[in-house]
């Protein structure tokens, strides 16, 4: 059991700073703790003697400023320690964020988004007991029982031995009890993370669970997830518990001890009065700062087992396309798409953990200006090849090249700047409709945003909707149809005015009459770009420079065929 994580403060380097901190208000509260004893022992000894209130002013002055020295030593080390919580919280959700991001949907695809969720929300807000608390008390829990050891110790080396040898036993018993309570804290966590995930799931599935009566079983689940969580979080409490009875019953029986023989040896006479005070008054403030770290230490293990869950996460090696060979000279070394030549020779891909390729291997040139159809049955890999060409997979084998250029080489941004996709199931955010059509172009004019939506056929409902292009759309835009959203979608990838534009199945959610219309748009206005068209049927192929139909068993190397004429991919 590591007293501190490295791997929160190699991730977080807002801590690193406030450990400093942290340290120099430590020496402070620890230098007052001694002068306050001292002060306090004086006084009592000073009174006892039967000395008048003059003889005490001086030092009951000075013990007023060294205890408001401590409270605001403390006030300070607690702010700071708060808003270095939330400075390190910020600065991991951002590493967990860009690093999703940067891993890519192939990655996140296989991924709980609700568990993701979950640690980025609710399991890092579990480290402000850590940062906050608990670091700066194992600080204290380090410097004040040494400085309380040697101060006693010179003092009266009996009582000093005494603690110096009943101290190890609270860091001991604290180091067993802790060993199960991060057992317990992890599966709590692992529960919580499980519920989040299932919840989402659910919610998200709602209308199909309804259809098919599932909704009545799906509450019985969460039920049993929550009520074994809710068990988990019990036993970690009790353990909690019990954890500090046992360290409070320590510290007591050490400071009884310590006080027992310090009595003895007042009523004999073999100690000093002031000695004796001052022995008593420091042995509680030896103990108090190892059962507060020991406290602390439960109060943050919800935090650290989240984080214990993010830090494999970041620790993902990124896929090739995340860190490319950079060209040489700038942007204008990424070849331009409007001029550029796309191929692909014998290219596979095979996702990880599938015995057999998705998708290959196939050989395809692709020019500027074509409009290339896949076709194919579900799983033939049409989407596959629409994913490699915007860089969310690399190839398994072959190569894809840019006139000459690997694409690998070409960095992904510049790439993707030259690309509009519209995915099969496209996803639109919060904001209004003219911000998501907007999304490639924030600083689009409105009269550009309109003609996109026109083209895609979709300016009439948009001007039916209760303000227009400025209403705004909730989660996942819940108001609008499928085949709205999709022409949304299409509105953006249009308005991007791209040199090449990827569609997967885009009539696939539009009435017959919207999908025809659709179909006039690649055809006229968009003419003269790039457009590679995944869909599964084999109509609407007049026009198209290619039309390769992909088969369940495998690709071949295919050539350019006359307009209009599909080409079947035989079998490897």
């Amino acid at each position: 059991m590591r007293a501190v994580d490295p791997r929160l403060l190699q991730h977080a380097r807002a801590a690193k700073s406030y450990l400093i901190v942290t340290v120099v208000l430590g020496l402070a509260v620890t230098g007052l703790i001694l002068a306050q004893a001292a002060l306090l022992a004086h006084a009592l000894a000073t009174a006892a003697h039967g000395k008048g209130a003059a003889a005490l002013a001086g030092t009951l002055a000075l013990l007023l400023g060294v205890l408001a020295a401590r409270g605001a030593a403390g006030y300070g080390g607690e702010a700071a320690a708060l808003r270095a919580a939330a400075r390190v919280k910020s600065q991991l959700r951002r590493k967990l964020v860009g690093h999703c991001l940067r891993l890519g949907p192939a990655w996140l695809g296989g991924q709980q988004p609700g568990q993701i969720a979950a640690q980025a929300t609710r399991g890092l807000d579990g480290l402000d007991p850590y940062f906050a608390r608990y670091l700066p008390q194992l600080v204290l829990s380090v410097l004040v029982p040494a400085a309380v050891v040697v101060t006693v110790t010179a003092a009266d080396w009996i009582s000093g031995l005494v603690i110096a040898v009943t101290l190890p036993l609270i860091p001991l018993f604290a180091a067993l009890v802790g060993l199960h309570t991060k057992a317990a804290t992890h599966r709590q966590w692992r529960l919580l993370a499980q519920l989040a995930g299932h919840f989402l799931d659910v919610v998200q599935g709602l209308p199909t669970l309804k259809v098919f009566g599932r909704a009545k079983f799906q509450e019985q689940v969460i039920a049993k997830v929550t009520d074994e969580h809710r068990s988990a979080a019990l036993a970690t409490l009790r353990v909690a518990f019990l954890s500090a009875l046992v360290l409070e019953l320590s510290a007591a029986l050490a400071t009884a001890l310590v006080a027992v023989e310090t009595g003895l040896r007042l009523l004999y006479g073999h100690l000093p009065y002031q000695t004796a005070l001052l022995v008593l008054l420091l042995t509680p403030e030896a103990y108090l700062p190892l059962r507060a770290v020991a406290a602390q230490y439960h109060a943050s293990a919800e935090g650290r087992a989240a984080a214990d869950s993010i830090f494999p996460i970041l620790d993902t090696p990124l896929p090739p396309q995340a860190a490319p060979v950079p060209l040489a000279g700038s942007t204008a070394a990424v070849p331009d798409l409007r001029s550029a030549t796309i191929r692909l020779s014998g290219v596979s891909v095979t996702y990880p953990g599938r015995g057999r390729p998705a998708m290959g291997p196939l050989s395809l040139t692709i020019r500027p200006g074509e409009l290339v159809m896949l076709t194919g049955a579900s799983g033939a890999g049409k989407t596959t090849v629409l994913r490699l060409l915007l860089r969310f997979i690399e190839p398994t084998s072959g190569t894809a090249r840019v006139d000459g250029t690997d694409l690998a080489a070409i960095p992904v941004d510049f790439w993707r700047a030259q690309l509009a996709w519209v995915p099969q199931h496209p996803r639109l955010l919060r904001g209004s409709v003219a911000d998501n059509i907007a999304l490639g172009r924030p600083a689009a004019p409105r009269a550009a945003i309109e003609d996109a939506a026109r083209l895609a056929g979709a300016a009439t409902f948009i001007e039916a909707l209760p303000h227009g292009y400025d209403t705004p759309l909730g989660e996942r835009a819940a108001t609008l149809s499928s085949g709205q959203r999709q022409q949304l979608a299409l509105a953006r990838a249009f308005l991007l005015d791209a040199p090449l534009l990827l569609l997967d199945e885009p009539a696939a959610h539009l009435a017959p009459a919207a999908a025809a219309a659709i179909d006039d748009v690649i055809r006229g206005p968009l003419a003269g770009r790039t457009i590679i068209l995944a869909t599964h049927r084999h109509l609407g192929t007049a026009g198209a420079s290619q039309v390769i139909t992909l088969d369940a068993l495998g690709l071949a190397d295919i050539a350019s065929r006359p307009t209009g004429i599909p080409a079947t991919v035989a079998a490897r």
